[in-house]
């Protein structure tokens, strides 16, 4: 132990060691998982791996020494093998045991396993044997803490550097499958898993896997679909959008589960990702190993899955913005259009006709200034119709009641000419222009779609100030179902988030529908 020998190494000494002492020919050492199964790590003795080859797993149960150990966490004596039972009874039995003692092994206050010794002669151990067995155990516990300490502090340093070059990937902006790639590998090399996988939930109730690692790449490839039914890891998670654990691949189902059954996976873990509260997919590992996969394999993936979270939080931000951006460009591309149509089609005709007709009449005037009077006023109409026309040009792109009146003006006018009462409650004063000019427009859009599509029979218009936040709300109570991503909602949206603002559209339980805007005003 001093010259920190390997732990199965010292394991099988101490088998050795009680052997010899105690005199006895089988001594077996279990390890207790955390499925309730134990086993072996080491024994001695001449037939003893015929009934106990190291690696054989037994359920602790039935009536032997370190079945009770397992019950009691107690040193015990069984001296009636022949009424054994349990997979470790009978194959002592089996192995001609009469008596037999066992000790717990207890690391650092938990049951870690218990170290069982047996003779198959007529007279029984003496009666100090379980306390002297007990000074074996407690070198065995001893051993195992310092070889779980220093595995621990590896572990941990291991999982930071780990952690550090999924989160430089992320920092870097770095594409998803390169992060993707890189967090499965990780996964699986922290985690002692043979097999990786990342699973993208898609609307169809299908998963997509976009990165996986280890030996089982060529059954789960990247870009593979599976269905989410049946019993495994990937599964689970789908279903609750929580950590799943699965001990137990025999009595797996759904192809997922299936699959890795046969390919020999014997457990797994998997952990949700989520992304700005939607459940996007799910981090899952496995191992074909008889031990399962650690107890606290669930929270220690959970570092990675918001990282990778976090990697396709940034995508979809860019992604979004980069919309938002081009949406924005096409609708001022489109009003510019407008305004310019508008302008060559009304005003600008209107104008042309005025600057012509006062042609004509200045012509006209010295030679008969009676028939110049009529064309003179019809020169006066049409530049009336074009001033009329501009300002209703300029009403559309901003009211002037807006201009001069605020917020609560422009709101006011807006209701006068709704069909349905429409309560408004607004307690700000001015603003800067774009400000108000932005609450505006998302009344006005909101109130628009009341109007046409909600059925209601009534309708409030509130907006306050809070903490340096013009707070706006548009409510009704009619029959609901409101989209944000309509077209009108998607341009205020944009406009909205040009102020660092946010907007969002409620359906609520009760009917109805509500949206709702924060406009930072600073």
């Amino acid at each position: 132990m001093a010259a920190e020998t390997s732990p199965d190494d010292i394991l099988t000494k101490i088998a050795e060691e009680v052997g010899l002492l105690l005199r006895v020919e089988v001594v077996v050492i279990h390890r207790f998982e955390s499925d309730g199964d134990g086993t072996v790590v080491a024994r001695w003795g001449e037939q003893v791996g015929d009934a106990f080859p190291v690696g054989r797993r037994a359920r602790p149960d039935g009536r032997s020494a370190t079945a009770a150990v397992y019950r009691t966490q107690q040193p015990a004596r069984f001296e009636h093998y022949e009424a054994a039972s349990g997979s470790i009874g009978l194959g002592a039995r089996s192995l001609g045991v009469r008596t037999g003692i066992a000790s717990p092994i207890l690391v650092e206050g938990r049951l870690w396993g218990a170290i069982a010794a047996g003779t198959t002669r007529l007279d029984p151990l003496p009666a100090d044997a379980e306390s002297r067995l007990a000074g074996f155990a407690d070198l065995a516990a001893t051993a195992i803490a310092s070889v779980e300490a220093r595995a621990e502090i590896q572990r941990l340093a291991d999982e930071q550097a780990a952690l550090r070059r999924v989160a430089t990937m992320v920092a870097q902006g770095r594409p998803p499958d390169e992060v993707f790639a890189t967090v499965a590998t990780e996964v699986g090399r922290v985690g002692g898993a043979e097999t990786a996988v990342i699973h993208r939930f898609d609307p169809d109730g299908l998963s997509t896997i976009v990165a996986s690692y280890g030996r089982l790449q060529d059954s789960f490839w990247v870009g593979s679909r599976w269905s989410m039914e049946g019993q495994s890891v990937a599964a689970g998670v789908y279903r609750t959008g929580k950590p799943a654990r699965f001990d137990h691949y025999e009595t797996a189902a759904g192809s997922i589960g299936v699959s890795a059954h046969d390919l020999g996976i014997r457990s797994g873990v998997a952990s949700p990702i989520v992304v700005n509260g939607r459940l996007w997919g799910a981090i899952a590992a496995g191992t074909t190993r008889p031990r399962p996969l650690p107890p606290d394999a669930e929270p220690r993936m959970a570092a990675f899955t918001e990282l990778a979270a976090t990697a396709i939080a940034n995508v979809q931000a860019r992604a979004d913005l980069a919309a938002s951006r081009a949406r924005i460009v096409l609708t001022a591309d489109e009003e510019r259009t407008r305004v310019a149509r508008d302008l060559h089609d009304g005003a600008q005709q209107r104008l042309v006709h005025t600057i012509l007709v006062l042609k004509l009449a200045s012509n006209t005037l010295e030679r008969d200034p009676h028939e110049s009077a009529p064309l003179v006023e019809e020169a006066l109409q049409q530049a009336q119709i074009a001033m009329d026309e501009l300002r209703e040009l300029a009403h559309g792109i901003l009211p002037s009641v807006l201009t001069r009146g605020g917020l609560r003006a422009a709101v006011d006018s807006i209701v006068s000419r709704m069909s349905i009462p429409v309560d408004v409650d607004i307690s700000v004063g001015r603003c800067a222009r774009a400000v108000e000019a932005t609450a505006y427009f998302v009344v006005a859009e909101a109130l628009t779609n009341v109007a046409k599509h909600s059925r209601a029979k009534r309708a409030t218009v509130s907006a306050h100030l809070d903490n340096g936040i013009l707070q706006l709300e548009v409510r009704d109570d009619g029959i609901g179902g409101a989209r944000r991503d309509g077209t009108g909602l998607v341009g205020l949206s944009d406009r909205v988030a040009a102020f660092e603002g946010s907007l969002r559209v409620v359906n609520p339980a009760q009917g109805g529908t509500v949206v709702e805007a924060s406009i930072p005003v600073r």
